[in-house]
């Protein structure tokens, strides 16, 4: 093992039944609850944790703003991105980027989140592109 292993990103919200809603519908997976301000939604690769910002309090003040984020983009390797543009363009407030193959070989569709979270779901396209993720 790594000394160092990501397995968790965690976004904080004002409104986490929202932003819940929103990311089971994008992934299609079911959020596992453990209290009224704390969501996640579990792949085999990493948790997505969703916590309401009553949970700061534990942190201290001034930890953490939600709807905040211009510097940190939520990227989802899924298996055909134009497909998953016509399952979600309805219920995503904000596209950013219709399906585009990028110079680095992914296809790469980029939308906000209800809180503006900058969200990449992309598919290799190239065979170097494929190869890193085979």
């Amino acid at each position: 093992m790594n000394k160092t292993n990501l397995v968790s990103l965690r976004i904080i919200t004002s409104d986490i039944k929202r932003l819940v809603k929103f990311y089971e519908q994008v992934t299609e997976a079911t959020a596992k609850w453990s209290t009224d301000d704390f969501a996640e939604i579990i792949s085999n690769s990493f948790t997505l944790a969703i916590g309401s910002t009553r949970t700061l309090t534990f942190f201290g003040e001034g930890i953490a703003e939600p709807a905040a984020n211009k510097s940190v983009i939520i990227e989802f390797l899924v298996e055909n991105v134009d497909d998953d543009y016509e399952r979600i363009k309805d219920f995503t407030h904000e596209i950013v980027q219709k399906p585009t193959t990028m110079p680095w070989g992914n296809r790469s569709l980029l939308f906000r989140d209800p809180d503006g979270n900058l969200i990449n779901f992309f598919t290799p396209v190239s065979e170097q592109a494929k190869n890193k993720f085979a």
